[in-house]
C-alpha cells in the first residue's frame, strides 16, 4: 500500500489528446505533449494508446515505447482503474457499459516519458499538474 502511494506521487497520466483534423500531421501535437511533459513537475508521465499499434506519436512525442497491455481480468472496476473512468469529486467512477464492453478488446501500447532531469527543475503548480 504505501509503497504503490509513493510510486503514484511520481507518476502523471496523460490522456485524451486530441486535435482538430485541420492541423493533424503538422507535428503540432506532438511538440505541445513533449514540450508539456518537459514543464511538468512529475518525474515521470505514461499514457495508454490504442493507436500506438499504428501511428508513433507518443514516440515523436519523446515517450519510450514500453509494451502492449493485455487485459485478463472482465471486472469493469479494473478497466476503470486501467482506462480512466470519470472522476467526480476527488474518486473515480466506473466506466460506462459501453466503453467497458470495448475495452475488452483492447490492448493498448503502454509509453512512458522520463522526466527525472526536468522534473527538480520545472516550476511546481503548472497546468499539467492539475
Amino acid at each position: 500500500g504505501a509503497t504503490l502511494r509513493v510510486l503514484n506521487r511520481q507518476l502523471l497520466l496523460l490522456q485524451r489528446v486530441v486535435v482538430h483534423p485541420t492541423y493533424r500531421g503538422a507535428g503540432i501535437a506532438a511538440a505541445f505533449v513533449r514540450r508539456a511533459c518537459e514543464l511538468c513537475s512529475y518525474p515521470w508521465i505514461e499514457t495508454l494508446s490504442q493507436m500506438g499499434h499504428i501511428n508513433p506519436f507518443f514516440e515523436t512525442a519523446g515517450f519510450t515505447r514500453v509494451g502492449v497491455v493485455a487485459t485478463t481480468t472482465q471486472s469493469r472496476r479494473d478497466h476503470s482503474a486501467l482506462y480512466g473512468g470519470k472522476r467526480r469529486h476527488a474518486r473515480q467512477e466506473l466506466l460506462t457499459r459501453e466503453t467497458f464492453q470495448k475495452s475488452r478488446f483492447a490492448k493498448p501500447v503502454y509509453y512512458i516519458f522520463d522526466n527525472r532531469g526536468r522534473a527538480s527543475q520545472s516550476p511546481q503548480g503548472n497546468v499539467a499538474d492539475e
